[in-house]
C-alpha cells in the first residue's frame, strides 16, 4: 500500500478543556481512560476518507498535534510553542463550555498561531466587540469544538450554548459541542460527523488542491 498523504491539524486551547481526550476520540473512537497534562505536543493520527462515497474518495491521514495549553503570554513560552506552528493546514480550537475564560481565551490562541499576535498583552476583544478583521484574510480552516457538554444542567445548556455560539461566526468556522466521555457524539451518521469530515476535507482542499479542483504540485 503506497504512503497516505497527510495534513497537519493543530488543536489548540487552554489546559485542562479537555484537547486530549478529544485527540484519543477522534483518532481512536474510544474514551481516553486516564488524560494527563500535555507537556510540549503530542501527535496522533486520524484516517479520514476525502469526499467519502464518491468518485473522488481518497485516504489521507490527518496529522492531530496537540499542542500544550500553558497561556501565559512571556515571549520565551510563545517561542517555544512557535515550533509546533510551522506548516499547518487547519486548527481546532477547544473551550470547556463551564468555563468561560476558556472561550474567551480562543482568540489569542487563534491570533498567536496564525502568527497575527503581534503584541503579546494586547486586548483581542475590546467591551465584548470582537474586530473581525484581525481575521480577514485568513485561509487555515478553523473548527470550534466546545467540550464537558454532559457537565452542563440541561435547564443551562440553552443559555451557555446561546452565549458560546458567536465564537463560530466570529472565526467563520462550524461549531460543535460534545462529551469527550461518550463516542456517540461523533456517531456515524451524526450532524457532528458531518461537520467533522466537511471540516477535514475543506483542510485537504486546501493543501493539496486548486479552488477549481486541480491537484497542485506539493512537497511533504
Amino acid at each position: 500500500m503506497a504512503a497516505l498523504d497527510r495534513v497537519k491539524v493543530l488543536v489548540l486551547g487552554d489546559s485542562g478543556v479537555g484537547k486530549s481526550s478529544l485527540v484519543h476520540l477522534l483518532c481512536h473512537n474510544q474514551v481516553l481512560g486516564n488524560p494527563s497534562w500535555t507537556v510540549g505536543c503530542s501527535v496522533d493520527v486520524r484516517i479520514h476518507d476525502y469526499k467519502e462515497g464518491t468518485p473522488e474518495e481518497k485516504t489521507y491521514y490527518i496529522e492531530l498535534w496537540d499542542v500544550g495549553g500553558s497561556v501565559g503570554s512571556a515571549s520565551s513560552v510563545k517561542s517555544t510553542r512557535a515550533v509546533f506552528y510551522n506548516l499547518l493546514n487547519g486548527i481546532i480550537l477547544v473551550h470547556d463550555l463551564t468555563n468561560k475564560k476558556s472561550s474567551q481565551n480562543l482568540y489569542r490562541w487563534s491570533l498567536e498561531a496564525l502568527n497575527r499576535d503581534v503584541a503579546p498583552t494586547g486586548v483581542l476583544v475590546t467591551n465584548g466587540d470582537y474586530d473581525r478583521e484581525q481575521f480577514g484574510d485568513n485561509q487555515i480552516p478553523l473548527l470550534v469544538i466546545g467540550t464537558k457538554l454532559d457537565q452542563i444542567p440541561e435547564t443551562k445548556r440553552n443559555e451557555v450554548l446561546t452565549r458560546t455560539a458567536f465564537l463560530a461566526e466570529d472565526f467563520n468556522a462550524e461549531e460543535i459541542n460534545l462529551d469527550c466521555t461518550s463516542p456517540r457524539y461523533l456517531a456515524a451518521g451524526s450532524s457532528n460527523a458531518v461537520k467533522l469530515s466537511r471540516f477535514f476535507d475543506k483542510v485537504i482542499e486546501k493543501r493539496y488542491f486548486l479552488r477549481d479542483g486541480n491537484q497542485v504540485c506539493h512537497f511533504s
